[in-house]
């Protein structure tokens, strides 16, 4: 079903996971990528921006959208709309998101069990590509319901669940409950991804240990710092593979990896503007040597290239200081 060794996926994140990055985080270890999550009601209403989170490109294989939603007939008529497209259709009941969460959708729907199952029932009935899900233990409130919904879900044929092991109320405070997700992978059958806490080669290994779970999911451990998904796999011996970058220096490891993210993006957004650039430039330079003035610097440049090359600068003389430790 897997490869050797548990595959590593990117998570998907609001802001960080355009195309750009994941084709970056491929090139960097990841064996999945999933695009931004993106609301159902705005690709049924042909919404521009929320069609921009979706578009793919020939190097990104398996191309796995994921969306959200609160309405059964918008999430389903998603569906149809992207399976021409799309690899496989990851549904979303994680994202603890405020703004997300008041609409009955995300993390909230996980209150309602009958609920989940109903959608994602409908999704694959809809859908001529496999439907997987995301979500989380619970919402906090009550007893959590993970794994009945997990249990349901696999009796309706969903391929593929990843359990991040926090509540809605906890958002991303806390330890993720490992604990749980093993009561899940040992409940079902189906692969059971792993998310929550697994920031390297040592949190990988203790929670593949702790979880038994398929393979991993990787979220804020890998803002900024793509090559992570090369390091576990490098650390653990899953991988001899030699990276395009000098594999004994980190930053100059990062330096390359910023350049790459600004020549793909150039590549992919010519006729569009970055919304995510500057995010990333400061995930990119975040607890480096000047890293706070050069924070400011860069909230003052509102030119695209010029900030991008004033980046490359700021890393490419740290690459080059034997003293500076990343």
């Amino acid at each position: 079903m897997w490869t050797a060794n548990p595959p590593l996926f990117l998570a998907p994140m609001a802001g960080v996971t355009d195309l750009a990055y994941r084709l970056l985080a491929s090139e960097c270890g990841a064996d999945y990528t999933v695009t931004e999550f993106t609301a159902a009601s705005g690709l049924t209403r042909r919404n521009t921006n929320s069609w921009l989170k979706v578009e793919s490109d020939p190097r990104e294989s398996p191309f796995i959208p994921q969306i959200f939603g609160g309405d059964i007939d918008e999430m389903v008529t998603t569906v149809k709309l992207l399976q021409d497209r799309a690899d496989i259709i990851d549904l979303n009941f994680g994202c603890p998101a405020p703004k997300v969460c008041r609409n009955d959708a995300g993390a909230a729907l996980l209150r309602d069990p009958d609920r989940v199952v109903q959608m994602v029932r409908a999704c694959i009935e809809a859908a001529d590509v496999p439907i997987t899900v995301k979500m989380r233990l619970g919402t906090g409130s009550g007893p959590n319901t993970a794994l009945e919904i997990c249990e349901r879900l696999e009796a309706e044929g969903v391929e593929r669940i990843c359990v991040h092991g926090r509540t809605l109320r906890q958002r991303y405070s806390g330890e993720s409950d490992w604990s749980q997700i093993r009561d899940i992978v040992q409940a079902v059958q189906i692969p059971v991804i792993a998310n929550g806490d697994v920031v390297d080669a040592k949190t990988t290994a203790a929670c593949l240990e702790q979880t038994g779970a398929a393979g991993l999911m990787v979220g804020r451990g890998a803002i900024g710092r793509p090559t992570l998904f090369h390091e576990i796999k490098r650390d653990l011996g899953w991988s001899n593979d030699k990276p395009p970058w000098r594999d004994d220096d980190p930053a100059v490891a990062r330096y390359w990896c910023w350049e790459r993210y600004i020549e793909l993006s150039s590549e992919l957004y010519h006729e569009h503007y970055n919304k995510n650039l500057k995010r990333h430039a400061v995930s990119f330079t975040k607890g480096l040597p000047g890293a706070s003035a050069m924070r400011v610097e860069l909230h003052s440049i509102h030119d695209q290239r010029l900030l991008g090359r004033r980046v490359s600068e700021y890393l490419e003389n740290l690459a080059c200081s034997p003293e500076v430790v990343v």
